[in-house]
């Protein structure tokens, strides 16, 4: 899988890019001069898209999102220097949502230190999503986990609420929500409202939601709001001492990643290989 490395003049790209190159993992190409990358194709993309005055071909993120576009790369990764508002307008201008999608979110996916893969949504796109965004964002969370984890979803919409043991438009939203995704996705298991404690824990999700299927054995977390996601999944990372893959960008019609302006070397290494694996499952699904 060839995957676009959007921070080309940033040392950790280039780490990152000798990496991919010397394992195998994937074929790097790092973007350090856009100008050099403005095939007719990617022009031809900018030009079709109904974002085109926005298109800057000298933004490299721009590019590399462009390049995936047009079929010139299997999956895009950047802003390691570039703030996430940047590269989810990339993705929105030169690549666009795939069929069907209401809304681009993100997701991290969380390895715990036993070993146990679970994933939050959304925790870097979407700050206050209504009823109809956070439907999309678990639908959309919920597949990102079955193809990065290779398991079953099993959806938690949070609240601060557990089937109606408070109330409130907050509460209702989630409701509302859950409804939404059932009725999206009827083989989807998914319940809510949950407290985490209730989505997580057994012996709670005994008491407080005995007849859910998916209380107490949840994988997949989608939070009410971005407030919530973002600092769950850094308290996760912080003080339970997970793993913490993304932000993942979700939602588009093709592969592209942001990165922390954080990373390492190492962090973007991995959001490439989990972008060549994901191009390659759509590859298959596709075929």
């Amino acid at each position: 899988m060839r995957v676009v490395l959007a921070d080309g003049d940033d040392r950790r790209a280039r780490d990152a890019a000798q990496c991919l190159d010397q394992e195998g993992l994937a074929e790097p190409v790092l973007l350090d001069d856009p100008s050099g990358y403005c095939s007719p194709a990617v022009k031809t993309k900018a030009e079709a898209s109904p974002w085109s005055e926005r298109i800057d071909l000298a933004d490299p993120l721009h590019v590399a999102a462009l390049m995936v576009a047009a079929g010139e790369a299997d999956a895009c990764v950047g802003g390691a220097n570039r703030p996430t508002a940047d590269v989810v307008r990339a993705a929105l201008y030169c690549i666009g949502p795939a069929p069907g999608v209401e809304t681009i979110s993100s997701c991290f996916l969380l390895v715990l230190p036993d070993g146990t893969p679970i994933t939050y949504g959304d925790c870097g796109v979407v700050p206050e999503p209504d009823r109809d965004q956070l439907a999309s964002i678990a639908i959309s969370t919920a597949a990102t986990h079955e193809q990065l984890v290779g398991e079953t979803a099993r959806v938690a919409m949070l609240s601060y609420s557990t089937k109606g043991s408070a109330g409130g438009s907050r509460v209702e939203r989630v409701r509302s929500a859950t409804e939404k995704v059932r009725e999206q996705v009827p083989s989807l298991a998914v319940d809510g409202e949950l407290q985490f404690d209730a989505a997580w824990d057994r012996d709670v999700a005994a008491t407080k939601a005995p007849v859910s299927d998916v209380a107490g054995r949840a994988n997949v977390f989608v939070f009410p709001d971005l407030d919530s996601g973002n600092i769950a999944y850094k308290i996760t990372e912080r003080l339970a001492g997970a793993r913490a893959y993304g932000p993942l960008l979700q939602g588009t019609a093709r592969v592209i990643h942001d990165l922390s302006r954080g990373c390492k070397a190492d962090d973007i290494v991995t959001v490439a290989v989990i972008a060549a694996c994901q191009a390659a499952r759509r590859g298959r699904d596709a075929s």
